[in-house]
């Protein structure tokens, strides 16, 4: 007969606070962050790279982002979520995005 000892395991962890990526609107256990100024075109203008602004971004719709446009296009055109928003491309990827499932391993061509 087995021994009762007292329960020595760790209590679990509670569940990560769900994120919401800024461009799709899933809810993700973690966002990367999307600097909307590049970093490189901010730091020709001087600006450290804590202050440039920035969205967190799920990892489907940030390599979506960076695949589709340069970053001359993304310092010129599209500096703020509601240019990017705007883009026709960006809205068919963001209906489709919306529709997979979180965990799914998303390829951008």
């Amino acid at each position: 007969m087995a021994r009762k000892t007292p329960n020595t395991w760790p209590e679990p962890l509670p569940a990560a606070e769900a994120l919401t990526c800024a461009l799709c609107q899933r809810e993700t256990p973690t966002l990367t962050q999307h600097h909307l100024t590049p970093i490189s075109r901010g730091r020709r203008q001087g600006i450290k790279v804590q202050d440039l602004p920035s969205v967190g971004l799920c990892a489907a719709c940030h390599n979506y982002v960076h695949t589709t446009f340069s970053n001359s296009e993304l310092a010129g055109f599209y500096g703020s979520l509601e240019a990017l928003q705007e883009h026709e491309g960006v809205q068919k990827f963001v209906a489709w995005v919306k529709k997979q499932p979180i965990g799914k391993a998303v390829k951008v061509k």
